[in-house]
């Protein structure tokens, strides 16, 4: 006997829950590939190591409550537009000079 037979709502909610997950699976690669890039920003502007920059964004997003891809993202929109709150750019700059050899290209003066 197939599990359809015995249970007949129980392919559809079988089928339902695997669209779930393929769904939550796409979100967590387009998560990763935001969180990539933003590393990659923090490598080339804050000269840092990839391990580097994972620790930076780590330390931005505890440091100000955000979820890693939220700051992930703040920082892809500052290397777009150049805008960044002040908090962030602020605990940005922190991040760097703990992990890292240099401060934000171009941040302004303290």
């Amino acid at each position: 006997m197939t599990a359809g037979r015995d249970d007949p709502g129980g392919e559809a909610s079988r089928i339902f829950e695997l669209q779930e997950e393929v769904e939550q699976l796409k979100e967590a690669v387009a998560s990763h590939a935001v969180v990539d890039q933003a590393i990659g920003m923090m490598v080339a502007l804050g000269r840092v190591t990839p391990d580097q920059g994972w620790g930076v964004l780590k330390d931005v997003s505890q440091r100000t409550n955000i979820k890693l891809r939220n700051v992930a993202d703040l920082i892809l929109i500052w290397g777009r537009n150049g805008e960044l709150p002040p908090e962030i750019r602020a605990e940005l700059e922190e991040a760097l000079d703990r992990h890292g050899p240099t401060q934000i290209p171009e941040a302004p003066p303290e």
